[in-house]
């Protein structure tokens, strides 16, 4: 796949929210529904190994938004938006005169920010422009566990507001695009999808593909004897999904809706790809769909994001469109890959200070299983900060304070077998430490992430003021 020469095609970047990377009939899910995603991928390239950089919605995206990793820019929560305090693609993009606008869900501070963006249509952002202060309270003698339960009130079949705001984003975005000439400068479109995020609510008709007997399996669920990791446990039961579903009834319900939701978010796609093709873009666009993180759905008795296992650190990344060879590519990457891509699509020089490459180079070199791709959470429910380092193969996951977890990728893909501490594995296990060191000293940055959430919660009054600031649960859909 080679790198695109100067201004030669558009782009069009379409970021889901929380798609597990497994979640499509093209990665192999046996039964899963995505045709147009299926279909992107069969003409296109799909990295099968790629990662985000924060398993959370806000620090997922300032990370994306500026290339940079999480501890770089101090981005630490869901109470710390980016709003355009450190440069990232979308300046980059600007100061050479590229026209570039977004459309849906951004999770930035404030529209108006100088966050990249020419126009922000119809943003989703932070609630307030200050988030989930509460969720920023480190301390678990202080933290207040909600009675709430995160995913929403209500599960099952339905029209929720996230369903009607994708709506319009599609909309939007349809319109946007009939009204680009094939002949006018490339451009970069930014379009922000909700689905297949929480509340678990989509129409019967997608919610009607899985019914419970084909959603019933769940791996390594408590029930069947299996033990979640300290560290683990200590951050679901901030919110602990599965202590308050109604019955059983209703996490099948949950696990229903989820993959609904996938196969509507997969429809949705395909009508800008559409609407691409009806406006006479589709061969002169390059077009790449991501999510910011994946969802647990209930395994190992776990809902939302929020740690290391695959299935919420590792997302969804296509690519299809002029210069773009059909195929697979192995090659581990990060959402900070395709934030380089960006800029060297249009024939930019990349900050060669950031972690990112791009996907253009990656693809088109020889596959490299031992690439290391990095991740870090210290956002809600966390009592102190997760780190991963992963190749093709091993999986090294650091919890400060904690005993890690080791995992072999390619014998045990579905990581349900801890190797840490096994004598077999001791030489590559301090390997791959020594690739985390080499990125962060956890420790050190894991101080500097509770400093920085204290002073927050301190300027905003203390632990009693925080408590009432951000949203609750999901984000509120923008007014108007």
């Amino acid at each position: 796949m080679r790198r695109q020469s100067g201004l030669s095609s558009n782009l069009l970047v379409i970021m889901s929210d929380e798609h597990q990377a497994k979640a499509m009939g093209c990665s192999g899910h046996p039964f899963v529904q995505t045709p147009r995603l299926d279909a992107l991928a069969a003409r296109g390239m799909r990295f099968s190994d790629a990662v985000t950089p924060s398993p959370i919605c806000v620090p997922a995206r300032a990370s994306f938004a500026t290339g940079s990793y999480v501890h770089d820019i101090g981005l630490w929560d869901n109470a710390m938006p980016y709003c355009g305090q450190s440069g990232g693609w979308g300046h980059a993009l600007q100061d050479n005169g590229i026209k570039v606008e977004s459309i849906g869900k951004l999770h930035y501070r404030a529209n108006g920010d100088p966050a990249g963006f020419d126009v922000e249509h119809i943003p989703m952002m932070v609630a307030d422009g200050v988030g989930m202060v509460w969720a920023s309270i480190r301390d678990p003698r202080e933290r207040h566990v909600t009675g709430r339960r995160m995913l929403g009130d209500e599960i099952g079949p339905g029209l929720s507001k996230y369903n009607r705001y994708d709506l319009d984003i599609v909309d939007r975005t349809c319109e946007w695009l009939s009204d680009q000439s094939p002949a006018a400068d490339p451009w970069c479109l930014f379009v922000g999808l909700v689905a297949p995020h929480f509340p678990l609510v989509v129409p019967k008709e997608w919610f009607d593909l899985y019914p419970e007997e084909l959603v019933k399996d769940v791996k390594l669920h408590p029930s069947a004897g299996y033990r979640q990791h300290p560290w683990v446990r200590l951050q679901n039961e901030f919110m602990d999904t599965e202590k308050r579903f109604r019955d059983q009834a209703e996490r099948l319900a949950a696990r229903s809706a989820y993959f609904g939701l996938c196969s509507f978010l997969d429809h949705n796609v395909g009508r800008i790809l559409d609407a691409l093709d009806g406006a006479g873009l589709a061969d002169s666009t390059t077009v790449v769909y991501t999510s910011d993180h994946g969802d647990n759905v209930g395994a190992r008795g776990l809902w939302g994001k929020s740690n290391m296992y695959e299935e919420s650190v590792a997302v969804p990344l296509i690519m299809a469109g002029p210069g773009v060879s059909p195929g697979a590519c192995s090659t581990p990457v990060s959402l900070v890959d395709l934030s380089a891509t960006i800029v060297d699509h249009f024939g930019l020089a990349h900050d060669s200070g950031k972690p990112g490459r791009s996907l253009y180079e990656i693809a088109a070199a020889e596959c490299d299983r031992k690439r290391t791709v990095f991740s870090e959470y210290h956002a809600a429910g966390s009592v102190s900060g997760a780190f991963m380092v992963r190749d093709g193969r091993w999986k090294l996951i650091h919890y400060v304070g904690f005993e890690p977890e080791f995992f072999d990728l390619i014998e045990d893909p579905e990581e349900t077998v801890n190797l840490a501490g096994r004598a077999e594995q001791s030489k590559i296990q301090s390997t791959m430490l020594e690739r985390l060191r080499s990125i962060c000293d956890p420790e050190a940055v894991d101080r500097q992430a509770h400093m920085d959430q204290a002073a927050l919660v301190s300027r905003h009054g203390g632990r009693d003021a925080a408590l009432q600031l951000g949203a609750k649960g999901a984000t509120p859909v923008p007014k108007g």
